[in-house]
C-alpha cells in the first residue's frame, strides 16, 4: 500500500488526539506551550494587531535595514519552573535563549538587555546565582548585556522570578535566512539529539528518577551557525527546537513555504533514556524542547559540507540529514516511521510541557 501523504491510505497514521476548542474564553496555560494553541492564539489575536512587514515574516528575529550592513532584533520572556534544573537555569536560559534567536536570522550577535520581575520574599542568594549563571553566559558568547529594569511584585504574584531578554545583532552577509527561501529538493538537518530539555524540566518539576540524569541541552548555537555562514555554506532557513520542539519548528516552516517537509524517523537522533522517559510521559519526542539544537534547511549540494562544518562543534557534533523538501501536499510534515509506515507529524496542542523555557 502507498505511504504517499497525499493519497489517504491506511498506511498514513494521524497520531493527534482529539485538540481543545480553539475558541477560549481566557488565556490558558496551554497557551504558552508553543503548540497549536500558541498558535492558534498569535494568529487570531497578536498578528492582526501589530502587522507589519516585519512581523510578517515570523522569523525569530526582526531583520532591520540600516546604513551599511542589517540589524537583527529579537526579546524573549523566560519562565521556567523550577528555576534550576540540570544543565542549567533560568539565567543561562534566558541569555542563551536569545543568543540563539538572533543567530537563527543568521545574525552576529553584539548586546543584550535584561529585565526582572521579582517577587517579595525571593531568597538574595536565588536570585544571586541566576544573575551569576546570566554573567557566565553573556561572558562566554562574548556578548554584553547593556540595560535592563527591575519590578517587584506582591508574594504570591511572581512565582520568584521572571526573566525578559531583548538581544541586537549584526547581519553582514546578503543571504536572506527565512522560511521563504526554502526550496522543493532541499534537505533537512538537525544539529543533535532532541528532547533533553524538555525532559529534564519535567522530571525535575515532578520529581521522577530515572536510571541516568537527563540534562538540558542548553546552549549558545552562535557558533555553529556563524561558522556555516562564514565558510560559504548557502543556509535557506534555520530554526532553533525550542517550545512545540522539532514538530513545531516544520509546522511553521512548512505553512510559511506552502511546502511539505518529510522527516526519516531512522536518521532523528533520541537518546535512549529521552525515548523511554517520552514513553512513559505519554510524549511524543518530536514535540518535546530543545534549547540548545537548531533545524537547517539548505540545498543538496551543500549538506554535506556544513555537516563537515557542523560536527567540529560540542553543540553540534551529532548533527546528521533527518529528511527533505518536497512541493506542498495535503500533509505539511510527515514522518516515516521506525516501524514502516507514514504518518502525519502533528503539532503538539501546547497543553502537555507548559513552562519549560
Amino acid at each position: 500500500m502507498s505511504t504517499d501523504p497525499s493519497n489517504p491510505s491506511p498506511t498514513l497514521l494521524s497520531a493527534a488526539c482529539p485538540l481543545p476548542a480553539s475558541q477560549h474564553p481566557r488565556v490558558l496555560l496551554g497557551h504558552g506551550g508553543g503548540g497549536r494553541l500558541t498558535q492558534e492564539l498569535v494568529e487570531r489575536m497578536i498578528l492582526p494587531a501589530f502587522a507589519n512587514a516585519h512581523l510578517d515574516q515570523r522569523h525569530d528575529a526582526a531583520v532591520l535595514p540600516t546604513a551599511g550592513a542589517r540589524l537583527a532584533f529579537t526579546t524573549d520572556s523566560h519562565v521556567v519552573h523550577p528555576l534550576f534544573f540540570p544543565g542549567g537555569d533560568l539565567g543561562t536560559l534566558a541569555v542563551n535563549g536569545t543568543l540563539n534567536d538572533l543567530a537563527m536570522s543568521g545574525a552576529r550577535p553584539a548586546c543584550l538587555s535584561a529585565a526582572f520581575i521579582l517577587e517579595e520574599g525571593l531568597p538574595f542568594e536565588t536570585l544571586q546565582r541566576i544573575v551569576d549563571s546570566m554573567k557566565r553566559a553573556a561572558a562566554a558568547a562574548g556578548v554584553p548585556i547593556v540595560t535592563g529594569d527591575t519590578k517587584v511584585v506582591e508574594r504570591g504574584r511572581g512565582d520568584g522570578i521572571f526573566i525578559t531578554t531583548a538581544g541586537l545583532g549584526w547581519i553582514h552577509h546578503t543571504a536572506t535566512i527565512a522560511p521563504a527561501s526554502v526550496r522543493p529538493g532541499d534537505l533537512l538537518i538537525f544539529s543533535g539529539d532532541l528532547g533533553r530539555h524538555g525532559i529534564a524540566i519535567m522530571a525535575t518539576r515532578e520529581s521522577l528518577q530515572f536510571e541516568s540524569t537527563i540534562e538540558s541541552d542548553c546552549a549558545s548555537l552562535v557558533e555553529p551557525v556563524l561558522a556555516l555562514l562564514e565558510a560559504g555554506i548557502e543556509v535557506h532557513c534555520l530554526r532553533d527546537l525550542t517550545r512545540g520542539g522539532a514538530a513545531s519548528a516544520l509546522h511553521e516552516i512548512a505553512g510559511a513555504a506552502q511546502l511539505s517537509l518529510f522527516i526519516d524517523e531512522q536518521r532523528v537522533n533520541i537518546r535512549a533514556d529521552v525515548r523511554a522517559a517520552c514513553e512513559i510521559l505519554g510524549l511524543d519526542p518530536m514535540q518535546v524542547a530543545c534549547e540548545g539544537r537548531f533545524l537547517l534547511v539548505l540545498p543538496a549540494a551543500a549538506a554535506e559540507s556544513a555537516l563537515a562544518v557542523l560536527r567540529k562543534f560540542p553543540t553540534s557534533e551529532q548533527a546528521a540529514i533527518v529528511g527533505e523538501v518536497k512541493e506542498r501536499g495535503r500533509t505539511p510534515v510527515v514522518l516515516r516511521s521506525r516501524l514502516g509506515p507514514a504518518r502525519i507529524l502533528e503539532m503538539g496542542s501546547g497543553e502537555q510541557l507548559p513552562r519549560i523555557c
